[in-house]
């Protein structure tokens, strides 16, 4: 019996694949693969370009989206590519990344390409309708730092739940997490503001590709409706859970370095008390100081620094405390050392150290952190309190993880 054209073919190609095989170098025994080189979801254009070609397109980015050796921006990379850009949505910072933080994102016009910029970080963090007028997909490609509290994840949820709400394409080009590890206080439903819109604890172990992937799966967009989006993830290859990643951009305006990246989950807490985290310092997210030579040997002034924070907490004040920028780096996990040492010595003065309760009660996510810490209680039983809420996450988290782990 003859066989069909296309085994014919294959079957003449067979010895061809052979001979190139033993052509290629085989790793000895023993000797593992040359690892993959790391490429992000935006880099990737076999498979994003397809999703775009032929539809009018909405970006959420800024100034973390670039791709390539040449680092181009991800809108002059998808323009040349004759993709039909409509809009930019400017979550908090700006298109640019240099608003300072809390401030409230002004409407404009790219410079350099003329297309519209709509802020998504001042009255409005959900695009309208109106705003969607002559939108088929919308594209989210910003570099996350994996904690809840950083705004960028919530942004990207109102841009699915807008995606699914008006009937468009949702594409979410993916890149790795910087603080990848799980630790933390889950969010009480009590706590949930811009600083915490979801379900998770503060440091969740996912990318952005993950999180929206598990927004959609648990049915986060609208609870009680099953409802999702038609949701895209264009994966990064080159790169697994556990593995450190350098951000080549500064995420925003105040933390411009590793250290600060890392530091930041633990320091954050601090923007609910009196103390200095060092914005409008070089080394903000790396210092913690306050007006009292009692907090500690090291001083630091800060002032008015475009982006970085034009009206710091305790401007043109000398600010005693330390100095985390120097020394080995910081492990990789949530610490409450410094909040504990600092809420203590604080009483001991006399001091009230939380001096926001409410934000603070928001950046943790929970009310029972503060009465822990007026309770006394150390850094084990506090940790302890988490542990039931971080197991039932854990088990949910592994049904949306796209890359695997390594092994500890």
């Amino acid at each position: 019996m003859a066989l069909p054209s296309h085994t014919r073919c294959l079957v003449r190609l067979l010895p061809l694949c052979l001979a190139l095989r033993l052509l290629l170098p085989i790793p000895a025994q023993g000797q593992e693969s040359p690892p993959c080189k790391l490429r992000v979801g935006a880099e990737r254009m076999e498979l994003l370009l397809p999703l775009l070609e032929g539809k009018r397109v909405a970006l959420m980015v800024n100034q973390t989206s670039l791709v390539g050796e040449a680092q181009l921006h991800l809108l002059d990379t998808l323009l040349s590519s004759g993709i039909r850009v409509s809009k930019v949505f400017a979550p908090e910072h700006g298109f640019r990344g240099d608003v300072d933080a809390g401030k409230s994102v002004r409407d404009g016009r790219d410079l350099r390409t003329g297309i519209p910029i709509v802020s998504l970080y001042g009255r409005t963090k959900k695009p309208t309708p109106e705003m969607l007028q002559g939108v088929d997909v919308l594209l989210f490609d910003i570099q996350d730092v994996g904690a809840r509290f950083y705004t960028y994840i919530n942004s990207m949820y109102y841009l699915m739940q807008a995606a699914q709400e008006n009937g468009l394409e949702m594409v979410v080009c993916d890149r790795p997490n910087p603080n990848d590890y799980i630790d933390g206080p889950m969010l009480e439903a009590d706590c949930k503001s811009f600083v915490g819109l979801l379900p998770l604890p503060i440091l969740h172990g996912m990318t952005v590709g993950e999180l929206a992937e598990m927004i959609n799966g648990e049915d986060w967009l609208s609870p009680g409706d099953s409802l999702r989006c038609a949701l895209t993830v264009v994966p990064l290859v080159g790169w697994e859970h556990g593995e450190p990643y350098e951000l080549p951009v500064r995420p925003s305006p105040n933390l411009p370095n590793t250290r600060s990246v890392t530091l930041y989950p633990s320091l954050c807490f601090f923007e609910g008390t009196g103390m200095s985290v060092g914005r409008g310092t070089d080394r903000p997210f790396c210092v913690l100081g306050y007006p009292n030579k009692a907090y500690g040997s090291y001083s630091f002034v800060p002032r008015a620094i475009q982006g970085a924070d034009s009206s710091p907490l305790h401007r043109g004040k000398r600010c005693y405390g330390v100095d985390l920028s120097r020394g080995e780096m910081p492990r990789r996990e949530l610490s409450l050392g410094w909040l504990i040492h600092y809420h203590r010595l604080a009483k001991r003065l006399g001091h009230k150290l939380i001096t926001r309760k409410r934000f603070f009660e928001l950046i943790a996510g929970t009310k029972q952190l503060a009465r822990q810490l007026d309770e006394g209680l150390d850094e084990a039983e506090i940790r302890a309190s988490w542990q039931e809420g971080l197991e039932r996450f854990k088990v949910r988290r592994r049904l949306y993880l796209l890359y695997p782990e390594q092994r500890q």
